[in-house]
């Protein structure tokens, strides 16, 4: 009787020892997928999936369009997802799991401290201000800094830079990357840029990013700006569902490469004017609640009342208390605001 209990006994552990294999597989190819042959995965490629990492993100009516029955999909899903680890855990084991998680320094001391830190991956951070604010100057910066060693502030990894209002300047990173003692060539290559010239081009260059980031170690993604073009053709309150319906897909596309890759996300937006407001900021911006909700950190930018400096309020993050800092927009990036500048400043108010 004891000898049967001590093999049920070891034979239980050899199942427990033999489950965590199983969940760590890992699946490097879309091919190395249960039910995933060439012209399978050929059809993915064509919907915008060219890894493991996107299908983990997707759902099962995403991949309909291929002709995979919905059984299937999940199927090809769950076996992605499950190189991932994605499962339910407790609090404190989530604390663990985030120990990944990154920090991209933005130039400024005191806007890394407003910001625990600096930039944080697998988030979406907005930008949004008037023009001049400094949104696409900070974009810049960005795509500098995340090319520095992690003990100075960098991911040492490269940019994804998708363009909808033709503000990106090579000459401008050229001076940055010079002022940080980089090679403004190397840096330069590290730039994947892309230009988007309709809404629905921006969705396509996004949808079919994810070879691109995973080929190139790319650690900050960039939409500069989110919703120019969505608000140039989507016109009249009739057409606004169908808009948000599209960025609300957009800004997940967005997240679940951040999330896949462990990168920065970044967008810049637009803002409008609100004249019936008489007290507090009548300044908004676009995107409404769907805008709102999926940016993770949502910072408001605009100019101080003199000179090259900017002000960058935190207007909302999921645990970080509203604050604002100066930073100043100079030939050299973006830099700190000296003493005698904030002194001033705080004499103006």
């Amino acid at each position: 009787m004891s000898d049967r209990i001590e093999d049920k006994a070891i034979e239980n552990q050899e199942k427990e020892e033999e489950e965590p294999e199983l969940l760590k597989k890992q699946y490097e190819f879309m091919e190395d997928l249960p039910g995933v042959g060439p012209a399978t995965a050929q059809k993915l490629r064509e919907l915008g999936y060219h890894t493991v990492e996107s299908l983990a993100m997707a759902t099962g009516r995403e991949l309909e369009p291929a002709g995979i029955t919905e059984k299937k999909a999940f199927n090809i899903i769950a076996a992605a997802r499950s190189s991932m680890s994605l499962s339910f855990v407790r609090a404190d084991e989530l604390f663990k799991m985030r120990q990944p998680v990154l920090r991209l320094t933005s130039g400024n001391k005191g806007l890394d401290a407003l910001l625990a830190g600096g930039l944080e991956t697998q988030t979406i951070t907005e930008f949004y201000g008037e023009y001049g604010s400094g949104k696409s100057q900070m974009c810049h910066q960005l795509c500098v800094n995340v090319q520095l060693p992690a003990e100075r502030g960098g991911l040492d990894g490269a940019a994804l830079y998708l363009d909808t209002e033709n503000t990106f300047r090579l000459e401008r990173i050229v001076q940055m990357a010079t002022h940080l003692g980089l090679d403004p060539e190397k840096v330069a290559k590290n730039i994947i840029y892309a230009e988007a010239f309709t809404s629905d081009h921006q969705m396509f260059l996004l949808e079919n990013a994810d070879e691109v980031i995973k080929a190139n170690n790319v650690k900050l993604i960039i939409v500069d700006s989110l919703t120019a073009h969505f608000r140039g053709e989507y016109i009249g309150r009739e057409m606004l569902a169908p808009r948000q319906q599209r960025l609300n897909k957009h800004m997940h596309k967005l997240i679940a490469l951040a999330r896949a890759f462990n990168a920065v996300a970044v967008v810049t937006n637009q803002v409008m004017a609100q004249p019936d407001i008489f007290f507090g900021d009548a300044i908004h911006p676009i995107g409404g609640n769907i805008v709102g909700h999926t940016s993770h950190t949502r910072i408001y930018l605009r100019k101080a009342s003199q000179g090259p400096v900017r002000i960058a309020r935190l207007v909302s993050s999921p645990y970080l208390p509203e604050g604002e800092e100066a930073f100043r927009v100079t030939e050299n990036g973006i830099e700190d605001v000296s003493e005698e500048q904030k002194a001033s400043r705080r004499h103006n108010r």
